[in-house]
């Protein structure tokens, strides 16, 4: 089957994965971390893409960032990719491919699941046993989200902005949500839109985005499949937790997503 073209618009925010190919690891050490943060940094900067959290893991990386051309993180991407791929099999004289084929992604509704993908991203290595909190772990944006620490990949979301007026309210209370564990719900609608590239939002923000891209922005349901109306029923009852009565998205919403 084809796979279906990523749902892509400048200024709406998205939730990238890239992983290593069969999911081998592809940071072994200090040096590659810094080698491909440092490529990150620059890339973003040169495709215009404003990045507000990530994670690099020892056999992948998430992002979540906000493009502002339609070809920004397909450039970004294939920058950093072509990058590390030259560093990485020269440093350990190995050839052929590193990435389990193209990057995974899906469109983030702003105001009702970014902070969520962002503290999903940043809770990555605590799901993976690498640490007990995520603040212990040095390849994320958590240290600049919550503690304030110097991070030039970083650009804050309107949404992070609004969380306080100053940053010292902004950085506690985003590291207070951080603390609340995600409903199960929440994590598998994350995992199963950016890995089936369906749009993660309310239900009138998957519509906005059907009007103006003139496509589905959700799977058609299937009659029978017991998962996928439990997946479903789950959803849009974490929907109405986390949407606090913001329903209804105006055309500004994504374009205000940077600062």
């Amino acid at each position: 089957m084809a796979r279906l073209p990523r749902f892509i618009l400048p200024g709406y925010p998205q939730h990238v994965i890239q992983r290593g190919n069969n999911r081998q690891q592809i940071l072994f050490d200090e040096e590659d971390y810094w080698f491909i943060w440092e490529r990150l940094v620059a890339g973003a900067e040169r495709f215009q893409c404003a990045v507000h959290a990530y994670v690099l893991m020892p056999n992948h990386f998430h992002l979540l960032l906000t493009p502002q051309s339609e070809a920004g993180i397909g450039k970004l991407m294939q920058y950093v990719g072509r990058y590390y791929v030259h560093y990485f099999n020269t440093k350990y004289g190995r050839s052929g491919t590193l990435w389990e084929g193209r990057y995974r992604a899906t469109l983030v509704d702003p105001q009702g699941y970014l902070l969520a993908v962002a503290h999903y991203i940043e809770s990555n290595p605590v799901r993976a046993g690498l640490v007990a909190h995520a603040g212990e772990y040095d390849w994320s944006s958590y240290g600049i989200n919550a503690k304030g620490a110097d991070d030039p990949l970083v650009t804050a979301h309107r949404e992070y902005e609004r969380l306080g007026r100053s940053l010292k309210a902004r950085r506690e209370l985003y590291t207070s949500q951080s603390e609340q564990p995600l409903a199960p719900e929440l994590i598998c609608a994350i995992r199963e839109r950016t890995n089936k590239s369906w749009v993660l939002g309310s239900s009138s923000f998957c519509q906005q985005i059907e009007r103006l891209l003139n496509r589905r922005a959700l799977p058609r349901p299937r009659g029978g499949d017991r998962r996928s109306a439990a997946y479903r029923r789950g959803l849009g009852a974490q929907s109405s937790s986390v949407r606090d009565g913001r329903e209804q998205i105006s055309n500004r919403a994504g374009m205000e997503g940077l600062r």
